[in-house]
């Protein structure tokens, strides 16, 4: 089961960062992942950071203003999200892969969390 939490309304330029904690999972031994998704348009995958070594992977779009990282002990993913921008405004949804190797496919991700919503204003 995975809970995000964090999200928020910011002013365009602003910062926010959004959490996933997960429950009832070996956390360690699943790459995690968020996607978002704005009103009439497709789940985007926007970062993914892998079980084995932490090694990263972001979307095009955010690349250079968006951080993923995890804590195992806390079993939490965490996304800072820095320089936000309207298009930005989505909701976000964190994702996880047993043993994934950190896809940008959304069908490799068997758990789901219910989103959280990030509104940036312009």
């Amino acid at each position: 089961q995975l809970a995000e939490s964090g999200g928020g309304l910011v002013q365009t330029g602003g910062s926010l960062r959004i959490s996933c904690a997960a429950s009832t999972l070996r956390f360690s031994a699943y790459t995690m992942a968020w996607f978002r998704q704005a009103t009439r348009k497709e789940r985007e995958f926007v970062a993914a950071i892998r079980h084995s070594d932490n090694n990263t992977v972001y979307g095009n779009s955010v690349k250079g203003r968006f951080t993923i990282t995890r804590d195992n002990a806390a079993n939490t993913v965490y996304l800072q999200m820095n320089n936000l921008g309207p298009e930005d405004t989505a909701i976000y949804y964190c994702a996880a892969d047993e043993y994934g190797l950190g896809s940008v496919l959304r069908q490799m991700y068997e758990s789901w969390g219910q989103g959280t919503q990030v509104t940036v204003s312009s």
